[in-house]
């Protein structure tokens, strides 16, 4: 339990210090502004003298101003008042005096006050600094939101800068027309949808969109994370979520965004049943009670995002609530043209340049990769002197995204470097000779990245969404081409294949328990199934199976690899010499790209990977 920011021993020990200076400090006042007092008879000595000018009778004391200034070079006087008839002996001197009635509130009071101001404004100021590094905000304002409010012309986007997600844009154009004009879209009874609800990868532009909605409609739009909710203090995530609304409603017609709501929107009880009240289950419930308390009407709309929607809580994904689930998905060939060609707005690119190409190159890159893409692209264009971005720019910025970085400084001895070329050599053979495989773009034994010793890149023809169990036996047999390689030539296995092996096992796992293409075990799903709930015993929210299920599942992942390693062999014993030529041409050139690839391999014309 967190202590009390009041409480803490720095706190206590702040104030007791603080309380000693002070009482100093108004002793110093004191003493400051006390005259010390003369003998009755020195005073009466000096007016006998004519020494004083004037008088000035308190209730205490007399105070004289002298005439002059005496050897301390004080002008001011004062005797303890001691005789009642006093007033009476002073109109012999012919002195003039007055009698005032001294009051001392105002310098006692600012005694007290002055020193204590000063001191508290020093500790909140401390506090505030405090409370700032720790990134709880001001005390102030604890339970208030965080939400950053932009207006029309503060996001700067619209459905223009946004491509490559048609879909998604049509089902948010009702969103923006309804704002735009509440009365008309709502002459048959319709109402303004309560939530939408963008799912997707991450990089597909989700926030990018809510931006571009809220920038169509011109209205306020209220952006903010989900885990800004959630805080040390208990409470303060439900006051952030009333507070975030009260402000919305305020400016209606309005637009929350509520980015990474899985953050927030996590299900109840999913942690076990001992975590059941929460900061985070008290800030969700707060929202689920929002959503259901605001009238759409008033043109209030809440959008969120989220790249996990299987972990949030089923309340929230109810009708009432997010009436709309809208997919943000990676964009296909013709997707991914239109958002290149809204990233090179800015660059200068060469005449030859010819973005199609650069998105067959791209299969399965997202917004976000793809905007990178070009910022790489242009950096490399930058590095090497050019006028012009080229397509050569591009094919190294994918190089140094899909591979990494080269590794210059690492240096392979000759006898690892013709182990790495057979190796990459038999990845690019094997699927030069299956038919559906995707064509070779590149075969390189450069260094790059952490541990990739060499890299060969393939070049989609397509987008494919559907895959026959033939196809992904051949995809299998392509990632074992570099063990299989080294096994006919050297006659021993490396770790270079460690990568691959990972990738073959997942396909063939996938094969067995997700798709049903083992005859075995029959058209039955194993996988886990997605739930809300991890329960204990069962996995990640997965179905329990016997002992003997599990054996089969793992007898026919064995046999498919050890099926595909072997025919895989079999295809480079076949092309045993064109294995070996492509091999030295790659040791003397360290890299060679498709076209040399088809000049290598006259065998192999008559594939369907490399037909025209």
């Amino acid at each position: 339990m967190n202590k009390h920011p009041l409480t803490s021993p720095w706190q206590v020990a702040y104030w007791l210090l603080a309380v000693m200076a002070l009482l100093t400090l108004q002793s110093w006042w004191q003493t400051q502004q006390t005259v010390e007092a003369v003998p009755y008879s020195e005073f009466e000595k000096a007016l006998a003298e004519r020494r004083i000018e004037s008088i000035t009778i308190g209730e205490t004391t007399v105070t004289g101003h002298l005439r002059s200034s005496d050897g301390s070079g004080k002008r001011v006087i004062v005797a303890n008042r001691v005789e009642p008839a006093l007033a009476e002996r002073l109109s012999r001197y012919d002195v003039p005096y007055t009698r005032v009635v001294e009051s001392t509130f105002v310098r006692d009071l600012l005694s007290w006050v002055v020193p204590s101001m000063v001191f508290f404004g020093l500790w909140l100021f401390l506090m505030r600094r405090f409370a700032e590094r720790q990134g709880m905000g001001g005390f102030m304002s604890i339970g208030k939101s965080h939400a950053k409010v932009y207006v029309e012309t503060d996001t700067g986007v619209n459905f223009g800068d946004v491509a490559g997600v048609d879909e998604a844009k049509a089902e948010l154009q009702e969103i923006v027309s309804f704002l735009k004009d509440p009365r008309g879209n709502s002459r048959l009874g319709a109402r303004l949808p309560r939530g939408v609800l963008l799912v997707g990868p991450p990089g597909t532009g989700k926030t990018l969109l809510a931006k571009a909605v809220a920038g169509e409609a011109g209205v306020p739009f209220f952006s903010i994370s989900g885990s800004e909710f959630v805080e040390m203090f208990v409470g303060v995530g439900a006051a952030r979520v009333r507070d975030l609304f009260e402000q919305a409603r305020a400016r209606a017609p309005a637009i929350i965004f509520i980015d990474e709501l899985d953050a927030l929107g996590r299900a109840r009880g999913a942690a076990g049943p001992m975590s059941g009240h929460d900061e985070r289950e008290q800030t969700l419930n707060q929202l689920l009670v929002e959503l259901d308390g605001f009238d759409s009407s008033s043109g209030l709309v809440l959008l969120a995002a989220t790249n996990r929607p299987e972990i949030l809580d089923p309340a929230l994904l109810r009708a009432g609530r997010f009436d709309r689930q809208v997919l943000v998905d990676r964009p296909d060939k013709h997707g991914r043209v239109q958002i290149l060609h809204v990233h090179t707005r800015r660059i200068r690119l060469a005449p030859e340049v010819d973005l199609d190409q650069v998105a067959a190159l791209t299969t399965g890159f997202s917004g976000a990769d793809l905007a990178n893409l070009c910022n790489e692209a242009a950096l490399a264009a930058t590095r090497r002197g050019g006028e012009a971005v080229t397509l050569a720019d591009f094919t190294t910025a994918i190089e140094r995204i899909v591979a990494g970085l080269e590794k210059k400084n690492r240096v392979l001895n000759p006898r690892e470097r013709e182990i790495v070329a057979y190796h990459e050599m038999g990845h690019a053979l094997v699927a030069m000779s299956l038919p559906g495989t995707d064509p070779i773009h590149k075969v390189s034994i450069i260094p790059r990245g952490i541990g990739a010793l060499g890299y060969t890149i393939q070049r989609p023809t397509e987008d494919r969404f559907l895959m026959t169990r033939d196809e992904l036996e051949h995809k299998i047999m392509v990632l074992l081409g570099g063990r299989a390689a080294e096994s006919v030539v050297f006659g021993h296995l490396s770790t270079g294949a460690a990568d691959d092996l990972a990738k073959v096992t997942d396909i063939a796992r996938d094969m067995v328990t997700r798709y049903g293409m083992d005859a075995g075990l029959g058209h039955v799903a194993y996988d886990s199934a997605p739930t809300h709930l991890d329960v204990p015993g069962f996995g990640l929210g997965g179905w329990p199976v016997s002992p003997q299920t599990q054996a089969s599942i793992d007898e026919a992942i064995r046999a498919i690899v050890a099926q595909a390693f072997e025919r895989t062999t079999a295809v480079l014993r076949t092309h045993r010499a064109v294995l070996d030529r492509c091999a030295q041409a790659l040791l003397q050139r360290e890299t060679l790209d498709e076209a040399a690839l088809r000049a290598l391999t006259p065998e192999l014309r008559t594939s369907p990977t490399l037909s025209e």
